[in-house]
């Protein structure tokens, strides 16, 4: 090959390999893409509760994951068990389930993949029931709720979202089977008629679009009198807990 021709060929490459990287032509419209891999290190603490009788028996246990609310987040994880179903298992209550109660970093709301590698890693390590993994949370991790079953409506058996909220865009974009698994999903949604904080509106609004996406099995209580403090009450309920464990995946 002559240096011309040499040249010449060298030229091209260099010039394919700069318009591969930098494909912008001034004045014109041109597709263009990014093609890199995104890493990130998750880093969720957790309250874990395992069954008396855990270790006793080899049957496979459900699993309840809690998520709390806003102003639980940081990095002290007793904070975890102020409200909710922590806080009964730290008064003494015992439970036939594995609580998971995760705590959300300081100035960020609940993310829903690292939640769900949170549940791969407990799936991994403990006998958990694949069939009956339930989510419930209050206030912002009402919102953190909603947005699970949402996304990944066949990883659990039935949610309970208190006093929360959420995004309702997603809900138009199901694939078919996110729209199978939505219509088999129990639901139940809880709410204080006065709430001044999370208004009532927004589970309305929720439950609602909801229906819209196939749900069949969703229901909405209002408390008339309860404030954002929805949740004492549902927790207390001594039928709360019965009726999410009868439910199955």
């Amino acid at each position: 090959m002559s240096s011309l021709r040499l040249w010449t060929a060298l030229a091209v490459l260099l010039s394919s390999s700069v318009l591969a990287q930098d494909p912008g032509v001034p004045g014109k419209q041109v597709p263009a893409a990014i093609r890199t891999t995104l890493t990130r290190e998750v880093n969720l603490p957790y309250l874990l509760y395992l069954p008396k009788d855990y270790a006793t028996t080899s049957d496979r246990v459900p699993l309840v994951l809690f998520l709390h609310g806003a102003g639980e987040r940081g990095t002290e994880l007793s904070k975890v068990a102020v409200h909710g179903p922590p806080k009964l298992v730290a008064a003494g209550r015992e439970f036939p389930f594995i609580l998971v109660s995760p705590q959300c970093p300081e100035g960020r709301i609940w993310d829903e993949q690292e939640l769900i590698a949170l549940l791969d890693d407990l799936q991994a390590r403990y006998r958990v029931d694949p069939r009956r993994v339930y989510v419930t949370g209050l206030s912002m991790g009402g919102y953190g709720t909603w947005s699970l079953i949402g996304r990944y409506p066949d990883r659990f058996a039935a949610a309970a979202p208190i006093c929360g909220g959420g995004e309702r865009l997603r809900l138009l974009l199901l694939t078919p089977a996110q729209r199978e698994a939505l219509k088999s999903l129990p639901i139940r949604v809880y709410h204080g008629g006065k709430d001044n904080v999370v208004p009532l509106a927004e589970s309305e609004r929720m439950v609602e679009a909801f229906r819209r996406a196939g749900s069949t099995d969703i229901e909405l209580k209002v408390y008339p009198e309860a404030g954002h403090d929805s949740w004492t009450a549902t927790y207390d309920d001594p039928g709360f807990f019965p009726w999410l464990l009868a439910q199955r995946r």
